[in-house]
Parts: C-alpha cells; structure tokens; sequence
C-alpha cells in the first residue's frame, strides 16, 4: 500500500457522524472523519503489506501521511514513523504543521517523546505563542514520564516544570491549560517520588477552565485524578510505547 492507497482507503472508512464530532473538537479540512479504531485497522494493513520492506519503508510512509495535511493521516502517521528518526527539524515541520490538538497533543507528543531530540525541544515548544506547540511541548513531557524508568528522569527539572506549571497554568491559552493540567497530573502518577509535591501543586492550582468546544469533556481534577490512580495501587506504573 503506497499513500494514495492508504487515502482512499481512509476516505472509505469516513463519515459524515464522526467528521461532525471531530469538527466541534477543533479538526478542519481536509480530513475524512475516520474513528480511531479503524485507522488502528488500516496501520495493521499497512504494517502486513510492506512486513518484507523492513521500518525504513513504513517510516517514508508516516512521513508522507503526515505531509498530506489530512488530519486523519496526520494522526495515522505517528504509528508508522521511527521515532529515532525523527531530528529536531522534523519535529518543528510537524509541530508547525499541528493545527488542533489531537495532531499536537498526540501526533507530535507521542513522536518527539520516543526521539532523541524530544526532551529539549519540548522545553522550547512550551514557550511558543502559538497555543498548539505550547501544548504539544507539555505534552511530550507528559509521554516522556509516561515510558521513562524513574532513574533516567531529572526529578529536579520535573520539579521546575511543575512550580512553573503552578504559576501559568491558569493565564495560559486555552489548550495548554489543558496539557500543563495533564502533565501535573501525569508527574504524580507516573513518578512516585513526585506524587506528593504533584499533588500540593494540584490542590494549589485547583480547577482548570478550558473551552472544550460545546462538547462533553471534562478537565479532569488534578488531586482527585492522582487519588484514583493511587486507590487502584497504579501509581508508577509506565506504559510500553508513547503511542497509544
């Protein structure tokens, strides 16, 4: 399956319901409206057809995806690149190319999380004016703490971001109240040497307010959020791969 294959099968799986939902959350033309699941479905396909070409082919391909501008193969393209391919330059085209949050939050998080460069030029993103690469810089953060054993972590750099996190958080644009909320809560439950201090810093900040678009969800309650995860006995717990 080469790109256009992939469009058109992407463009068959669309539809008018799931294009409406994801609009009123932020996406734009061009994109077809694919449910998650089924662009899980169609990377499965895309794996088993090049199986014999090896990751450097599946890798070209994300690439292109992800140049396309669609959204759904936008979102496609962080389950076929190689993420210790992805050079800073890469990820600034990507992060630039981010237009709504699923693509900034998720897309680029998860990629530069998983790459050499994604540490430092996190740090740079979350002083970008532009809300999307804000966000995407406390994301990726967030997606690091997520797979990185506690000992590689700089517990005292995470300690910075979260005072800073403490005192931006509510005068921050809209969708990075969000991912600096996020990553307070992803500190406490990921880190257990941070649970503490995530959550004198949640109960400090309190409640975020974030414009989700007239639809249902919910910022979710830093304290309360790191409270579940402890009363499930999961705090510490990493995840296997930044893509999910």
């Amino acid at each position: 399956m080469e790109v256009k294959d992939i469009m058109v099968r992407l463009s068959e799986l669309g539809s008018e319901q799931t294009k409406t939902v994801l609009t009123r959350h932020g996406a734009k033309e061009p994109f077809y409206g694919v449910k998650i699941a089924d662009l899980k479905k169609v990377v499965s396909q895309v794996k088993k057809a090049h199986k014999s070409a090896g990751k450097e082919k599946l890798h070209q391909l994300g690439l292109e995806l992800y140049r396309t501008g669609n959204s759904d193969a936008m979102y496609m393209a962080a389950f076929l690149v190689e993420p210790e391919k992805m050079t800073a330059e890469l990820l600034q085209e990507w992060v630039e190319g981010a237009y709504w949050y699923m693509i900034s939050d998720y897309t680029v998080a998860w990629t530069a999380a998983a790459s050499p460069a994604g540490w430092n030029i996190a740090h740079e993103w979350m002083n970008s004016r532009n809300q999307f690469i804000a966000s995407a810089g406390w994301s990726t953060i967030s997606s690091i703490l997520s797979v990185t054993p506690d000992e590689d972590i700089d517990k005292k750099a995470i300690i910075r971001l979260l005072e800073r996190a403490e005192k931006e958080v509510h005068n921050a644009k809209n969708r990075v109240r969000y991912s600096i909320n996020n990553f307070v809560i992803a500190a406490g439950s990921f880190v257990p040497d941070l649970t503490a201090k995530s959550k004198e810093i949640g109960g400090s900040i309190g409640i975020v307010t974030v414009d989700m678009g007239g639809t249902s969800c919910k910022v979710p309650e830093i304290v309360s959020y790191i409270e579940k995860v402890e009363s499930k006995g999961k705090i510490g717990h990493k995840k296997k791969t930044t893509v999910c």
